[in-house]
């Protein structure tokens, strides 16, 4: 049950937030037991969004997950996500914070698992 929300202060044409919507998809296999099945997937373009001062092209992107996962994972989907962004959007990972939240509680359908 992961979460990827993007904030990020650049447009995003339709075909790109498919693109990236299909590599995140991708892209959460890197942490054992998640994939594109349970992924939901949030996008906030031209949102206002300053780093280091400025407002050149930028990222904040945040990743929840049930359950937890180990550091080796978390850096491979940061590797992933900056990869992601970098190409479709052309930001540079030295722009891109990427943050982690795990619960050992989620609800879906009514209930929590």
């Amino acid at each position: 049950m992961p979460f990827i929300d993007v904030k990020t202060n650049v447009k995003i044409a339709a075909d790109e937030e498919e693109r990236i919507k299909s590599a995140l998809g991708q892209a959460i296999t890197s942490i054992p037991g998640k994939s594109e099945g349970w992924l939901m997937v949030g996008m906030t373009p031209e949102y206002k969004l300053w780093f280091k001062g400025t407002a050149d092209p930028a990222a904040m992107v945040q990743v929840s997950i049930y359950g937890s996962a180990d550091r080796s994972a978390k850096n491979k989907l940061t590797e992933k996500i900056s990869d992601i962004l970098g190409s479709e959007l052309n930001i540079s990972p030295s722009r891109i914070y990427v943050s982690y939240a795990e619960t050992p509680d989620w609800g879906w359908n009514g209930a929590n698992f």
